[in-house]
């Protein structure tokens, strides 16, 4: 399995600003994103791939630990002793309480990939946190252990709801997100946790959601942000722009004549819906500039100039 370069894969440099790193995401996943290139399955891949390395480089313990290891990870989960010693750190079991003990790790590293991640992410941030790792080191204090993983989903998933096949201990099971669904909120799944004894009483499994990051939304408290790129034309004389929304709606935004570049327009009722109160939909407009105008635009424009100044 061979070492991937998040960096260059979003094309920056190791000391990129976590605001490069959002805006080469950004402008990558606007490129490659499946919506833009239907059918396309190298596009597809590649939008996975810009995904993981933004999943990565934009969390700064992912980063840190990425950064520290290296194209040497592999030697560090070989020796046993640096790599445990490293992931200690981020994750692994852990008290809870003073009776429980929780895997505090991706449901990736337990029970099969969820998230859509590739091999190495898993194998990366995986380290010795996998089933056997966390049931040995669990003092022998209780019958069973409760087991707390992270469910990657996306925002669109947050935004409609979805289910989730997985697969606990060879059983399928399908799990449902309900819409409106935070991040980092708990989801319980009765009596599929661990026993210390095998045969004894098992914990509960917890999956702890964590929406990823998306390329043209962010969410604020249950409020929708979106940047949208609008012509010079469309701004200066007035017009509309299509955005798609969350639920695969087109809508038409109504971009009033004269409107600034970073001007913030306000759509009730479009954000996120949580408890039957939905939030509002922000869109900050973007002014395009237009590049290698051709002479007959030049002249236009220079004659604008003049107009505007006579």
């Amino acid at each position: 399995m061979e070492f991937k370069d998040y960096y260059k894969i979003l094309g920056v440099d190791k000391s990129a600003t976590r605001d490069e790193i959002k805006k080469a995401y950004r402008k990558l996943a606007m490129k490659y994103h499946p919506d833009r290139n239907p059918n396309s399955k190298a596009a597809e891949e590649k939008f996975k791939e810009i995904t993981e390395a933004n999943e990565v480089l934009s969390d700064p313990e992912k980063r840190k630990k990425y950064d520290t290891l290296g194209v040497n990870w592999k030697q560090y989960q070989n020796v046993g002793g640096g790599f445990d010693d490293f992931f200690s750190k981020f994750g692994g079991a852990r008290r809870d309480g003073g009776t429980n003990y929780k895997f505090h790790g991706d449901i990736g590293d337990l029970f099969g990939n969820l998230g859509g991640f590739s091999d190495f992410f898993e194998s990366f941030f995986g380290g010795s946190g996998g089933r056997d790792g966390f049931a040995s080191s669990a003092p022998r204090q209780s019958a069973y252990v409760d087991v707390e993983a992270d469910l990657n989903i996306t925002l669109e998933e947050a935004f409609n709801g979805s289910e989730r096949q997985i697969n606990v201990d060879g059983k399928k099971l399908k799990i449902k997100i309900n819409p409106g669904t935070k991040d980092r909120q708990k989801l319980r799944l009765k009596g599929l946790g661990r026993s210390k004894t095998g045969s004894g009483e098992r914990g509960d499994l917890f999956l702890k959601t964590h929406i990823l990051h998306h390329p043209f939304y962010e969410i604020k408290n249950n409020d929708l942000h979106y940047n949208l790129d609008a012509d010079l034309y469309t701004v200066v004389l007035g017009g509309k722009e299509n955005i798609k929304t969350l639920d695969g709606k087109t809508i038409s935004v109504n971009i009033p004549a004269g409107t600034e570049s970073g001007t913030t327009l306000r759509l009730k009722g479009l954000g996120m819906k949580y408890e039957n109160i939905s939030g509002d939909l922000f869109v900050k407009i973007h002014v395009s500039i237009p590049k290698n105008l051709n002479s007959e635009e030049k002249k236009m424009f220079e004659k604008l100039k003049k107009l505007r100044e006579d």
